[in-house]
């Protein structure tokens, strides 16, 4: 079964939005069709009627990574965990598009939703990704940009556990920043004693004199 595949479903969505940058790119039934990606046949379900459902959806699945950035593994289950029970699939062998050198079908498992619109499907296939990843990997997985104002969400897969930005851009971002702000202090401390070094021979002078 493609985790990663599945799971990626709930990051697309989640970072259609930037709270903290006024920003939404989720405004029309396009916008909507695009996050499915190759599904094709599922985004043609999309209607203007689902750019409003996939927005509560994307607040839902933002407040999982929210509970998870938090270290709350309780909440972060308990919020997945609902729209497990609200948007239920059903796994499925599959062969489709897949041939050996054969001709063979390369058999797998696929996750089968029955919405009653893009949303429910959408969302059933989402939050099962990311609930398996979540069980896989452990809750502290999933997070969210440390490279402020970003805070687009990610899912961790580095082998130490050690991600905290979306991607090379924010990385690079927040070390430049820090790089400037080691600097900027590292000037105000060699001033500050610099001008320690000027009282005191002031003093040294004055006291000759």
């Amino acid at each position: 079964m493609e985790l990663a595949y599945y799971s990626d479903y709930a990051v697309r969505l989640v970072n259609s939005e930037e709270p903290v940058r006024g920003k939404d790119s989720l405004t029309s039934v396009e916008a909507v069709r695009n996050l499915f990606g190759v599904n094709q046949s599922a985004a043609r379900r999309a209607t203007e009627a689902d750019v409003t459902r996939f927005r509560s959806v994307r607040a839902r699945l933002r407040a999982v990574f929210e509970a998870a950035d938090k270290g709350d593994e309780t909440l972060a289950v308990d919020l997945l965990n609902s729209l497990l029970l609200e948007f239920p699939v059903s796994p499925q062998i599959s062969g489709h598009d897949f041939r050996d050198d054969d001709g063979r079908p390369l058999w797998h498992m696929h996750l089968a939703d029955h919405p009653s619109n893009a949303t429910a499907g959408y969302a059933a296939i989402a939050a099962m990704g990311l609930a398996f990843h979540l069980t896989e990997y452990g809750v502290d997985r999933l997070g969210l940009c440390q490279a402020s104002p970003c805070r687009n969400a990610y899912l961790d897969t580095s082998t130490n556990r050690s991600r905290r930005y979306c991607s090379d851009r924010c990385a690079t971002r927040a070390n430049v920043a820090a790089y400037r702000a080691r600097k900027r202090l590292e000037a105000d401390r060699s001033e500050r004693t610099g001008l320690a070094a000027d009282s005191a021979q002031r003093t040294s002078t004055s006291g000759e004199r």
